[in-house]
């Protein structure tokens, strides 16, 4: 099992670090800084050996040039976006598979918030980098792709095993929470989860990694198939690509 640590920087940022035990092998999922990743790893005595970038934003690749000359890492992002991934020399297309130690990740092409983006499932792990493509009760902005584009890469993730942890990029929970509640309030599974998110928020603790299984029964961005959810838009009959685009346009303008 991969050991994973969790950096928060910033006000909402989740820095990755992720540790293959056999091999000794560390790599870090999209480093917004350098400096709390190297502390980190320097503390546990881990030598940072790779750099997994889910997409291009500087929020998610800051680091990658300093924590590259500090430590030689190779870097990894999505093939058809190698220009925007500084130091990039591994590129990853969706179906590949990518060797970690004695532990692997597939690859899953997953854009809509860029044309690039990308996530690593580490099925032994139970775990999924998946950047901002899916977040504990919401999803990215479109600002490269279209809705069918980012509904089409939601059901790659969503079909994943319901006991995969989703490690996504940021602490949107809350706010994700207060919208999700608009778009199906009589949702009895996201009554219960607003109320504990709210709890865990009050105490300062993480809402991330969240369980796909709850993703699955609560994230409404998730949930754009679900013919209650179409009627209460009024968008009965409509294809779920469809309905997925009003949902993300209401959230664009909560």
């Amino acid at each position: 099992m991969l050991e994973i640590v969790q950096i928060p920087v910033w006000d909402d940022n989740y820095i990755y670090l992720v540790h293959e035990p056999n091999s000794k092998k560390t790599a870090v999922v999209d480093p917004a800084e350098a400096k709390p990743v190297l502390d980190e790893a320097n503390k546990r005595g881990w030598q940072i050996t790779h750099i997994l970038n889910t997409h291009h934003h500087f929020d998610h690749v800051g680091g990658n040039e300093d924590i590259q000359k500090a430590t030689g890492a190779i870097v990894a992002g999505a093939a058809n976006d190698t220009r925007r991934i500084p130091g990039i020399s591994i590129t990853l297309a969706d179906g590949d598979e990518f060797e970690f130690g004695q532990s692997k990740a597939k690859i899953f092409d997953t854009p809509g918030h860029t044309k690039g983006h990308i996530a690593y499932w580490f099925e032994d792990s139970q775990a999924l980098f998946c950047g901002d493509t899916l977040f504990a009760l919401g999803c990215g902005r479109l600002f490269e792709g279209s809705p069918e584009q980012m509904w089409d890469s939601l059901l790659k993730l969503r079909n994943l095993p319901t006991d995969t942890n989703v490690y996504c990029a940021h602490e949107y929970t809350s706010a994700n929470a207060d919208f999700a509640i608009t778009i199906e309030p009589k949702n009895e599974d996201l009554k219960k989860r607003v109320e504990k998110i709210k709890q865990m928020r009050d105490l300062d603790m993480p809402t991330v990694p969240s369980k796909l299984k709850e993703e699955v029964k609560t994230n409404p961005f998730l949930r754009a198939d679900d013919a209650d959810i179409a009627a209460f838009l009024k968008l009965d009959g409509e294809d779920p690509a469809t309905v997925f685009a009003e949902i993300r346009r209401r959230k664009d303008k909560f």
